[in-house]
């Protein structure tokens, strides 16, 4: 019988023990499973990098969010979709997340493209078993708050750009107009000209920044 190799990355054991617990015990119809875990970044790339010299993995299982090695720079599961996709193009990833707001969906979409997106608190035997045998046949597997946020993003008729969605992001989760020039490519006055630019684009621009974020959510942006 054909053996499915899966590596799972999460900074929590419990849950890839769990994995490992549900699907090598679960009976699928021509094939069983092998897996493999890693509870950091560096040892997840490595596993990845690894794995393209010698038995790819048929299967990579991300989380997004990383507790980040001492005295080293942080990195996300989303970083790690990214090299999977250049060192191993032919693994398919799937992404397990507590994150289930459209930015994070739409940018782990637009700039991984996985085959898969299941939001943890939506996970349970029966969807985790049906995600591996959709995942390895026919691809793509959401589970649906995924599809919420996709169908959003898809039925919207505005295009806004990575930097736009950025400040949009961050205003969001409260972060002052001064230091979003932190975390956009942009000076502070090109981020306030972009933030009344938005406020026209989603038509409140005599209101204030919350107007603009409930727009923003009510149109799946954010």
């Amino acid at each position: 019988m054909k053996t499915i190799r899966i590596l799972a990355v999460d900074d929590h054991e419990m849950i890839t023990t769990g994995y490992k617990y549900i699907l090598e015990a679960a009976e699928f119809d021509d094939f069983k499973v092998k897996m493999e875990s890693a509870n950091s970044y560096e040892l997840g790339a490595q596993k990845i990098m690894d794995s393209a010299r010698s038995f790819l993995f048929d299967l990579i299982l991300l989380d997004i969010q990383l507790t980040p090695s001492q005295e080293k720079e942080p990195h996300s599961g989303e970083e790690l979709g990214v090299l999977a996709r250049k060192v191993v193009p032919d693994s398919k990833v799937v992404f397990m997340s507590s994150f289930s707001d459209n930015y994070r969906i739409n940018s782990i979409l637009e700039n991984v493209n996985p085959e898969g997106y299941m939001v943890k608190s939506e996970v349970d035997e029966k969807s985790l078993i049906a995600m591996v045998k959709t995942v390895t046949t026919c691809p793509p597997y959401y589970s649906q708050k995924a599809l919420v946020a996709i169908r959003k993003k898809v039925a919207n008729d505005l295009i806004l750009d990575n930097k736009d969605k950025k400040i949009l992001y961050h205003i969001s989760i409260g972060t002052k107009t001064i230091d979003i020039v932190n975390f956009v490519n942009l000076s502070l006055a090109g981020i306030e000209n972009r933030k009344r630019q938005l406020k026209v684009v989603f038509g409140v621009e005599k209101q204030n920044d919350m107007a603009l974020i409930t727009e923003a959510k009510n149109r799946g942006f954010l």
